[in-house]
């Protein structure tokens, strides 16, 4: 009978730690209904809408030089007097391969104003960042970067991580994360009307 007595509360123990997480986990699943509802009963904004803000921020763009992916070398300097957003990224990282079209598609649209993007690769080899740019149809620079020289000078290791620099050589705004289009004409587009 002993024996009968502990397996039954075993059993009900059991029972109780199975109601129990089942609370929480529909508890959980209705808390994200809501967050992902809205709060006036409205849908969300979509995922895709999501995007990380940058940060406002006003320095003197360091001296970056690196080698493009046609052999040469180029500088920050070499694009004085134009809008740039330098792109931190490597094809192994997934949020830099899901903004890279993003970026593109800014790039296209702007790129007559004055502006450009120059996606620096933390650490691939030349044939590797080829095949990707080829394969989505990049028309920016690509810099290689081995040694993660950009990186160090803008003192963040994360990717992807990005830049915009005026007119004036100034770092206006930096981001950490994957950017959307929406973010770029929000925070980009004025800078590159500034002083067009």
């Amino acid at each position: 009978m002993k024996k009968q007595s502990k397996y039954r509360k075993k059993i009900v123990k059991a029972q109780r730690q199975s109601f129990v997480i089942g609370v929480f986990l529909v508890l959980i699943g209705i808390a994200l209904f809501v967050v992902l509802r809205g709060t006036d009963g409205e849908a969300a904004a979509p995922v895709a809408d999501l995007s990380v803000v940058p940060v406002a921020v006003n320095y003197p763009a360091p001296q970056l030089a690196l080698e493009n992916v046609n052999g040469g070398t180029e500088s920050l300097a070499d694009f004085n007097g134009q809008v740039l957003l330098l792109n931190n990224w490597a094809t192994w990282c997934p949020p830099c391969k899901a903004e890279m079209p993003t970026l593109k598609k800014f790039h296209d649209a702007h790129s007559a104003e004055g502006f450009t993007i120059i996606a620096v690769e933390a650490g691939d080899g030349k044939d590797e960042v080829l095949k990707f740019a080829n394969s989505l149809g990049l028309t920016f620079p690509i810099w290689l970067d081995p040694n993660g020289a950009a990186l160090s000078a803008f003192k963040n290791g994360n990717l992807p991580n990005s830049y915009v620099i005026d007119r004036n050589g100034a770092v206006r705004y930096a981001w950490t994360g994957e950017i959307s289009l929406a973010m770029l004409e929000k925070y980009v587009t004025p800078l590159i009307a500034e002083s067009n």
